[in-house]
C-alpha cells in the first residue's frame, strides 16, 4: 500500500514538473510588449482662428511574438487609434447597383498593423510574409513614443506617407559583411482614389474596405550601412501602379507612383542627429485628379487635385545636457530643435493649379523628460509657415506622455 501511495505521489510530482517545464518552454518562446501615447494641444492658427484645443489619445499598441522553433516566428501588432469608433466601406456591384455602403462593424480604429510569419534560416537572413511593415523612411522604424522626441510622429513623413505604413506582401532582409543591411519586397499597391492635395499619397493605404484590392503590386527596396546599432545611413525606393486598386475601374491610364528617400541617423554623445529627404512622383496626376473629382461622396475622400511631385525634408538635432553637466542625472533629459519642409504641390500637371497653400515649413523646439526608461514626458512649441501671403502662421503648443512596456 505504501509503495502504491509513493508511486502515486511521484507520478503527480512528475506531471507537475513536466507541466512547469512545458510552461517555461512556451514562456521562453513568447514575448509581449505594449506602448501608447497621449497629448494635449493648444492651437493659435491664423488661418483657423477658432480652432479648438484638444486632447488626443493617439494610439495604444499591443505587440506579441511567438517563436515556434528556431526558424519560424509569428509576429503581431494590434493598434487601437484614438480609442474611438469607426466604420468600414463596402462596394457592392450587384445588390446595391455599384454603390458604396457603410458598415458599422468594428469598435473603432482597431486593426492589425502587423501580422506576419518570419522565416529565419540563419541569423543573417529572414523572410517575412503576411501584413508587413513597408521598409521605407524613418517613421516606420521609429514609431514607438520612446524612440522619437516630438509629441507627434514625424510631421513631414506623417503628412506625405501612410501612418504606420504596412501592407500585405513579402519582404526579405539580409545582413551583408556585418554592417550592410538590405531589404527588398513585393507588397500590394496603393489606391489612387484617396490621393489629395494636402497629403499627396498618404491616404492611399487601403484601410477603408473589408478586403484589399491586389491587382497592382509595388516593389520596395532599402539599403542601410550601420556602423553602430543606433547609427546608420541609407536610401530607399518604392514603385508601383495605383490605377487598378481603385474601388472602381474609372481611370483609363496608368498611374505609377515613384518614391525615393535618403536618410541619416547619428547618436554621438552629447548630440543626436537625424535627417531625411523624400521625393515622390505620380504619373498622369491630372487624370488621377479628374477621376477623383467624380468619385461618390459616400467614398469619403477629399477629391482635391493631387500634385505631380511632392518634396519633403526634415532634420532634427537633440542634446543630452547630462553629458555636459555631470551633476545632472544620467539619461533623464534631452532638448531638441527640428525643421520640417513639405510641398505636396512641388510640381503639378496640366490644369492642376500649383497651390502655394501646400508648401509648409515648420520649426519645432521641445524637451523630453525621462523618469524611467519606459516612460517619457514631452513638451514642444511648433511654428508653421504656409506658402500663402496672408494668414500664414500656425503656432501649436503640445505636451503629453508616451510609454513602452516590455
Amino acid at each position: 500500500m505504501r509503495i502504491a501511495k509513493l508511486f502515486f505521489v511521484l507520478t503527480v510530482l512528475t506531471q507537475v514538473a513536466l507541466a512547469q517545464e512545458s510552461g517555461n518552454r512556451i514562456k521562453d518562446r513568447f514575448t509581449a510588449s505594449a506602448y501608447g501615447v497621449m497629448h494635449y494641444n493648444v492651437y493659435n492658427w491664423q488661418i483657423l482662428p477658432n480652432k479648438r484645443n484638444d486632447i488626443q489619445f493617439e494610439r495604444a499598441v499591443l505587440e506579441a511574438s511567438f517563436r515556434a522553433d528556431p526558424n519560424w516566428t509569428l509576429h503581431t501588432e494590434l493598434e487601437i487609434e484614438h480609442g474611438g469608433t469607426g466604420v468600414t466601406l463596402e462596394f457592392d456591384p450587384l445588390e446595391e447597383f455599384g454603390e458604396f455602403e457603410y458598415e458599422v462593424e468594428k469598435g473603432g480604429e482597431i486593426w492589425f498593423e502587423q501580422f506576419h510569419l518570419r522565416f529565419s534560416p540563419n541569423p543573417a537572413f529572414n523572410l517575412q510574409f503576411g501584413r508587413v511593415k513597408v521598409p521605407f523612411g524613418l517613421m516606420t522604424f521609429f514609431d514607438e513614443p520612446t524612440e522619437y522626441r516630438t509629441t507627434h510622429l514625424s510631421e513631414m513623413e506623417n503628412t506625405l506617407l501612410p501612418t504606420h505604413w504596412s501592407e500585405y506582401g513579402v519582404v526579405a532582409k539580409a545582413h551583408l559583411r556585418k554592417k550592410w543591411e538590405v531589404q527588398a519586397g513585393l507588397v500590394n499597391g496603393l489606391d489612387g482614389s484617396a490621393f489629395n492635395a494636402a497629403n499627396f499619397i498618404k491616404r492611399g493605404n487601403q484601410k477603408r474596405f473589408e478586403s484589399v484590392n491586389a491587382n497592382d503590386w509595388a516593389g520596395v527596396a532599402r539599403i542601410d550601412y550601420r556602423w553602430d546599432k543606433h547609427q546608420f545611413v541609407g536610401i530607399a525606393g518604392y514603385i508601383g501602379n495605383t490605377r487598378n486598386n481603385r474601388p472602381k475601374p474609372d481611370l483609363q491610364v496608368d498611374a505609377y507612383l515613384t518614391l525615393l528617400e535618403a536618410h541619416l541617423v547619428m547618436d554621438t554623445k552629447p548630440l543626436m542627429f537625424q535627417a531625411i529627404g523624400l521625393l515622390g512622383q505620380l504619373q498622369n496626376s491630372e487624370q488621377v485628379s479628374n477621376a477623383n473629382r467624380n468619385l461618390s461622396n459616400n467614398l469619403n475622400v477629399k477629391r482635391t487635385p493631387v500634385g505631380k511631385q511632392a518634396l519633403g525634408a526634415s532634420a532634427e538635432l537633440a542634446l543630452r545636457p547630462d553629458q555636459l553637466i555631470p551633476t545632472l542625472p544620467k539619461d533623464k533629459l534631452s532638448v531638441f530643435g527640428r525643421y520640417d519642409y513639405i510641398d505636396t504641390h512641388f510640381a503639378t500637371q496640366g490644369s492642376v493649379f500649383n497651390n502655394p497653400r501646400w508648401e509648409r515649413s515648420t520649426w519645432t523646439m521641445g524637451l523630453n523628460l525621462i523618469p524611467h526608461p519606459w516612460l517619457v514626458f514631452k513638451a514642444q512649441f511648433a511654428r508653421q509657415k504656409l506658402g500663402i501671403p496672408t494668414q500664414r502662421y500656425q503656432n501649436t503648443f503640445s505636451m503629453g506622455f508616451g510609454l513602452h512596456l516590455n
